[in-house]
């Protein structure tokens, strides 16, 4: 007797991989060009963020059209066990890789507040190193005078970035509500607890905004404020362009849900979502700790 080999679907060749390479490609190379730009104005300044723009639409197009080929994929039935099971492993590798991305960022934070401040500053036998090149430095962080002579004040923890914080865990606890009420098959309120999730992902993106207008205007902290800007923003940031990312994903997944494309039982597609949220929720927290709070 013949056993029939396990299926495994394999998807035609896309083009999308080479779309989202330049749409990064082009939201790298604009992002450098408008930040290099932002104090001198002009032509310059407007060229870097039309090359920003169009990579995110870039972006956005790409997103939109994979996102598409796989639901298209999935509800046709192609979608074996097996390929379920990869969809898990790709998707715990995925979430692996943005922990060592974020894990380069708060690594080189360690470096600048315990070995470099304290080594400019005279420690470990550092004396003379500390006179010649900057007599004037006080081993203190955050660090609030640039090398040139410029001043700025520190973020503090309270205010939008306390805020920020429980926005994000309530969201945390709604989504897993939500998630809960999938597999209980309660549609309406898995429709409201993902909506109210979505909701606070957008005023958390707001309140970020407001406090980046706050930093630059009051307190003079920009992205030229010495190694303390460029870790706050850089940190800050990159967590609020994947809080974009992860809302996209949860609204994705409303549309989903309105036309009834996860069971009880089989939903892998708003766990990834769930994950992916909860890990961004996660390094929020270690980033309120160690950049508002420490």
């Amino acid at each position: 007797m013949s056993m029939k080999p396990p299926s495994y679907y394999v998807p035609p060749q896309s083009s999308w991989p080479i779309v989202g390479a330049v749409a990064l490609f082009l939201v790298a190379v604009g992002a450098g060009l408008t930040v290099q730009t932002m104090e001198e104005g002009g032509a310059a300044n407007v060229f870097g963020k039309v090359i920003l723009t169009a990579g995110f639409i870039f972006l956005l197009y790409m997103l939109a059209g994979w996102f598409s080929n796989v639901v298209s994929e999935s509800m046709s039935g192609l979608y074996s066990k097996q390929l379920s099971r990869s969809f898990r492993q790709g998707m715990s590798w995925f979430i692996f890789s943005e922990v060592m991305f974020f894990g380069a960022f708060f690594g080189a934070l360690f470096y600048a507040r315990m070995i470099s401040v304290p080594w400019l500053g005279g420690s470990g036998n550092n004396e003379m190193t500390h006179e010649v090149l900057w007599p004037a430095f006080e081993a203190i962080w955050p660090l609030t005078l640039t090398p040139a002579g410029d001043t700025t004040l520190a973020m503090s923890w309270q205010g939008i970035p306390l805020t920020n914080t429980i926005i994000l865990l309530i969201s945390s606890v709604t989504l897993h509500l939500a998630h809960t009420s999938l597999e209980k098959n309660r549609r309406m309120a898995l429709i409201v607890w993902l909506e109210i999730t979505i909701v606070l992902a957008a005023f958390f993106l707001y309140y970020q905004g407001v406090e980046y207008i706050h930093a630059y205007q009051d307190l003079g902290l920009t992205l030229q404020s010495g190694v303390y800007g460029n870790t706050f923003f850089l940190l800050t940031g990159f967590h609020g362009l994947h809080v974009c990312l992860g809302t996209l994903f949860l609204i994705v997944l409303l549309f989903r849900i309105a036309k009834d494309h996860f069971t009880p039982k089989d939903h892998f597609a708003f766990q990834a979502g769930s994950w992916y949220w909860h890990f961004v929720d996660v390094v929020w927290l270690c980033l309120f700790v160690f950049v508002y709070v420490l």
